[in-house]
């Protein structure tokens, strides 16, 4: 098969690096900046906490356009980097190919529940609608990845933490094409299986990554160094109560998963139960690089939702113009 990771950073590098080892597929990166640089001229390295890996993509790019279609293409750029690069995305994917969205928060696809259901783009998220017109959500599958990686120098990946990755279709239907990406993942060590609903999945997610990323960026402080602050896991906790009661207001309950959040924040250690001290959410990681941080798809489009749905979300009201006031500061 023919496989590209569309924005080889962190994550995508350590995508990337797991579906070579295995030499059983032709793997392309697209990439930029210092990292494109190290990979075109000594490859990918790849750090794991009982390993060092060092890897030869089939190909390394600047831009899609430099590679020919492909079969899957995993899309791990950052979500507000997603809807510029809709036509590069669409040019890869050519008639046949598929597109695995990776990214924290609410996605881009989110209203597409099928070809008989109204729909249509999320204006936060996919401003002048390019993935929705250029891609179109029935291209896509939902991921959502537990995977903490990090940039440790142009062209090395260190593996920290937590490998599980969630994929469904935006209809929740168990297509072929969903099973063999999944199977591909699988085969490629990669601990991969159908969420039973996918949205449900993400929901899930954001009750941990919402409050960690957000005041872990707020405060420069690692998940693990909440703690010697005490108000700071109320904060979470708070955050946690507001995201369950707008998932709830959306049709998914999350009763049985807020003390699991709760307990996360409080340990502030890695969903697999390994020690990952000094744990840097992604929003931090991006504060320390100085990038832009995924603010409206992990804070914002909920809140566009809790106004959708008259939900109370005091606390996000107060972090979300914070983070968004940080973002400009970066930027």
């Amino acid at each position: 098969m023919k496989i590209c990771i569309f924005g080889a950073g962190a994550v995508g590098g350590y995508l990337a690096a797991m579906l070579t080892v295995r030499g059983e597929h032709e793997v392309s990166v697209v990439a930029r900046g210092d990292h494109l640089e190290a990979m075109s001229s000594r490859g990918l390295t790849l750090i794991t906490p009982r390993s060092r890996l060092e890897l030869r993509p089939h190909a390394v790019a600047g831009s899609a356009r430099e590679l020919p279609e492909q079969d899957v293409v995993f899309v791990t750029l950052k979500a507000h980097a997603q809807s510029a690069a809709a036509g590069d995305i669409a040019s890869l994917l050519g008639t046949r190919g598929v597109a695995v969205f990776v990214n924290n928060g609410i996605p881009w696809w989110w209203r597409y529940r099928g070809a008989a259901a109204g729909a249509g783009p999320l204006p936060l998220l996919d401003p002048e609608g390019a993935l929705w017109g250029s891609v179109g959500a029935p291209r896509a599958i939902g991921c959502v990845a537990y995977s903490a990686n990090a940039i440790e120098s142009p062209g090395v990946v260190r593996h920290i933490a937590n490998n599980q990755w969630l994929l469904g279709e935006p209809d929740d239907s168990r297509s072929e094409r969903l099973l063999a990406v999944t199977r591909l993942m699988c085969d490629a060590g990669l601990h991969a299986e159908v969420a039973p609903n996918i949205r449900h999945s993400i929901w899930r997610k954001l009750l941990r990554n919402a409050p960690l990323s957000s005041v872990c960026a707020l405060t420069r402080l690692s998940v693990d160094a909440l703690a010697r602050e005490p108000e700071l896991p109320a904060l979470c906790n708070a955050v946690i109560d507001e995201l369950a009661a707008i998932a709830l207001a959306d049709g998914c309950d999350l009763a049985d998963h807020v003390e699991a959040a709760r307990s996360a924040i409080r340990l502030g250690g890695a969903i697999d139960g390994s020690a990952a001290g000094g744990l840097r959410p992604s929003m931090l990681q991006d504060v320390d690089c100085g990038r832009r941080m995924e603010v409206q798809a992990i804070l914002g489009q909920v809140r566009v939702f809790a106004r959708e749905s008259g939900t109370p979300c005091p606390t996000l009201d107060v972090l979300l113009p914070l983070l968004r006031g940080l973002d400009i500061a970066i930027r």
